[in-house]
């Protein structure tokens, strides 16, 4: 009877330290304190999402402690390297999405999302075309026209070079038959310095998310030209670039990678707790708040879904001459 007794002590020792729940150790880690990187600094998109993932975790498993960081820098490439060093760990996700794509690329990061597990994709925002009130570009014909005569002339403020903005830039010049190359694009860290060039009639352009613009459209100080979606956007009076003669249609895309390496017992939590967070009501309040588009897609559907961007952005970031 003692033997029996003392054999059942150390099977409960030992189902104790083992599960701990150290990085790489099958599923035990996914029961450990969650952390999601944010790979920019506060207050941007990412970021953003991150914040509202933390709370919506939650929501979803209150007896989950999370924890959202930040590694700023490179278009995301910093905290990418980063999760490279993280190769195992089950406890670990890192905010992604379209701009780091083309980072990747730009930066000829050493590290790309081959070295990473795809865990989900998450929401879309498309992008939005406007001029100043003041400008004599009445329609997107109207400012192709100027682009083909003179493309220097006709200045696009946007984010980072590179990123979603810079991308759609480029594939309109395409579409309108002009060098991409030749896009005089104006890049910014922040959303807010591109606003302020177009209200004070410093650019002939700008291309953000719609969020950021839709208000000013609105409002009347900027008029919109186009927008990136397939259909015209509810409660935005603009057409689609399609509609505006130009065969272009984006969405800026976000979602969730976690460290290689990772077992299937681990990937599997990680997955189910991420489909979790985004059934929860607080997520879906949020995407409906932020007009997003939820796009919800995990495992293979997202890993495919991630080389099919890889692919496109390559190919179009090469054209615009960002890399050699």
């Amino acid at each position: 009877m003692r033997l029996r007794v003392f054999a059942a002590l150390a099977a409960l020792s030992l189902a104790a330290l083992t599960g701990c729940g150290e990085s790489g150790s099958g599923g035990a880690s996914a029961a450990g304190p969650l952390r999601i990187m944010a790979p920019a600094a506060p207050g941007g998109g990412w970021d953003q999402t991150s914040r509202i993932a933390e709370q919506a975790v939650k929501a979803a498993d209150p007896k989950r402690k999370v924890e959202v960081y930040n590694v700023p820098g490179a278009g995301g490439t910093i905290g990418l390297a980063q999760l490279a060093g993280e190769k195992g760990n089950g406890n670990l996700l890192m905010t992604m999405g379209l701009v780091m794509v083309g980072a990747i690329e730009q930066n000829k990061s050493k590290v790309t999302l081959a070295e990473t597990t795809p865990i989900a994709k998450l929401t879309e925002e498309y992008e939005i075309v406007v001029v100043p009130a003041e400008s004599p570009y009445k329609t997107l014909a109207d400012m192709v026209a100027a682009w083909k005569a003179d493309p220097a002339k006709v200045s696009i403020s946007g984010g980072s070079a590179g990123g979603t903005d810079h991308i759609v830039a480029g594939l309109m010049a395409k579409a309108a038959g002009v060098d991409p190359k030749q896009v005089n694009y104006i890049a910014h860290s922040g959303g807010g310095e591109a606003l302020n060039e177009l209200l004070g009639n410093k650019v002939s352009a700008g291309i953000s998310g719609v969020a950021e613009f839709a208000e000013h459209v609105k409002s009347g100080k900027l008029r919109a030209l186009g927008v990136t979606s397939g259909e015209r956007i509810e409660g935005l009076d603009a057409p689609t670039l399609k509609e505006a003669g130009l065969e272009v249609e984006l969405s800026n895309w976000r979602g969730f990678v976690a460290p290689a390496g990772l077992s299937e017992a681990d990937k599997t939590a990680l997955t189910d707790l991420v489909t979790k967070m985004h059934d929860s009501q607080p997520w879906k309040d949020a995407v409906a708040k932020n007009g997003w588009i939820d796009s919800f897609q995990t495992g293979q559907q997202f890993a495919d879904f991630l080389a099919s961007e890889q692919t496109r952005v390559k190919g179009i970031i090469a054209e615009m001459g960002l890399v050699s």
